[in-house]
């Protein structure tokens, strides 16, 4: 029975890492502003906690500023990831 219990922990382990390995492999690389929601501006960007964050105008990046977490959050559930900063 003890063998079973750790069995489905291993099974349940795995599974976990491999959705979340197929999640990020269908994420897209960022195309929309995370505030406004239009195209975005390669010129006009923010950078967050390892990650380039770009807008669709000036505006957007103090907006973005003020609550980071819930922009990223908007642009992972439409499916697109920042672009990472390369490691220093």
């Amino acid at each position: 029975m003890r063998h079973l219990f750790r069995s489905l922990a291993i099974l349940a382990t795995m599974t976990t890492v491999i959705l979340a390995g197929a999640a990020l492999a269908l994420a897209a690389a960022q195309t929309t502003c995370p505030v406004m929601g239009g195209p975005i501006n390669k010129q006009i960007y923010a950078d967050y906690k390892g990650e380039r964050v770009y807008f669709c105008c000036n505006g957007c990046p103090s907006q973005f500023r003020q609550n980071p977490e819930k922009y990223l959050q908007k642009l992972k559930a439409m499916g697109q990831e920042p672009e990472k900063l390369p490691a220093r």
